[in-house]
């Protein structure tokens, strides 16, 4: 079981907005879906670029380089030029923190 760490503030991450956290060694991106909160890796599979960087329209998230669009729930790819999903990760507001779980 992974262990949570804080990454910033309950409530930064607006409805239908994203924002990205160093995590460790990763960069780790998280969208807020109508209400609900979703953490991914904030990397593009495709031309690695910054997906919090993005568009997100419902809970689907363009890359600004090329394109690229991920599902923030699942991490699927849902329109190419990427092939490989992005990973998800836990995430949850705990008092005044806004945590990620990441292995």
């Amino acid at each position: 079981m992974a262990d949570f760490v804080r990454v910033g503030e309950a409530g930064d991450v607006a409805p239908s907005d994203l924002a990205s956290y160093p995590v460790g060694e990763l960069t780790v991106a998280v969208a807020n879906v109508g209400g609900t909160l979703y953490a991914f890796d904030d990397i593009c599979t495709h031309q690695q670029c910054s997906l919090a960087e993005g568009d997100l329209d419902g809970s689907v998230v363009e890359c600004p380089c090329h394109g690229s669009q991920f599902d923030v729930t699942t991490g699927a790819v849902v329109n190419g030029p990427a092939t490989e999903p992005v990973a998800t990760y836990e995430v949850r507001e705990e008092g005044d923190d806004l945590q990620v779980a990441v292995d």
